[in-house]
């Protein structure tokens, strides 16, 4: 058979394609494993910085994120109930994984209408992240998700013991527009969520990003964020999130526990 002919063609082609194909295969295995470590790391760092115990977590080495983080508890909570849990679906804190849980139906529940964070199904168990001393808590940082323009942005809320104030938030996934929508992951403006109160005197949810600059003198300041320029549909998936994360539908009633002691 020549060298040129169209069977020994297709066959080394076939044979690349398999060899690149196995190559690629285990370079997935085995790089999978760091690329989990390098994600959980991620988490860690955006939890520390949120959480207020490192000013820029991403300048710490593994070990030192690894030290800080043992500062950090973290809990499951029963959406449903408001309460802890030891585990969810079989699951212990360590190995459950929320978004895994909301692709469940047996581990979720779908929106329809109440979807206004655009997110299609909720887990009903939560994982929540604690820092506290001397047996009490002073922070509590919760898992918040919802639709931007282009991506569902992913992220953390800390509050102060108190449960209403903001200590600290910020996205650490998402994809919006650079410079418009993507200036949610601006230290500055995440700088402008600290002291602001989550809830109104009605007890009803009213933080929420504003369209132009925060009047500092108007009374609902403390409840307004400023709005990002040139970005509408991303400030209002962010109000959005906020809206149902820490109403009924989300951390409310689990709040309401803790503030009773009955979480």
């Amino acid at each position: 058979m020549g060298n040129d002919t169209i069977k020994k063609t297709l066959l080394v082609t076939v044979v690349l394609s398999l060899i690149c194909s196995v190559l690629v295969s285990m370079a997935a295995v085995f790089l999978k494993p760091v690329q989990d470590r390098n994600i959980k790391l991620d988490v860690q760092r955006n939890i520390l910085d949120i959480a207020g115990l490192s000013t820029d977590a991403r300048a710490l080495s593994p070990a030192e994120i690894a030290e800080l983080y043992q500062q950090i508890q973290p809990r499951l909570v029963d959406l449903k109930t408001g309460k802890f849990v030891d585990e969810a679906n079989g699951l212990t804190v360590d190995r459950y994984d929320q978004r895994t849980a909301a692709k469940d139906a047996k581990a979720s529940r779908a929106l329809g209408s109440a979807d206004i964070a655009g997110i299609s199904r909720q887990a009903d168990v939560a994982k929540v992240y604690l820092v506290e001393q001397d047996g009490q808590m002073q922070t509590l940082i919760l898992p918040v998700h919802g639709r931007g323009l282009w991506s569902t942005m992913y992220g953390f809320l800390a509050l102060e013991n108190n449960l209403n104030t903001v200590k600290g938030f910020g996205f650490f996934e998402q994809a919006e527009t650079p410079g418009l929508g993507g200036e949610v992951s601006n230290p500055v403006w995440k700088s402008r969520w600290v002291g602001k109160e989550i809830y109104g005197v009605d007890g009803k949810v009213a933080l929420h990003v504003i369209k132009g600059g925060v009047d500092t003198a108007s009374p609902g300041a403390v409840n307004q964020i400023d709005g990002l320029a040139g970005a509408t549909l991303t400030s209002n998936g962010v109000s959005n999130l906020i809206k149902f994360w820490l109403s009924d539908a989300g951390f409310k009633l689990f709040l309401n526990n803790l503030k009773a002691g009955n979480a």
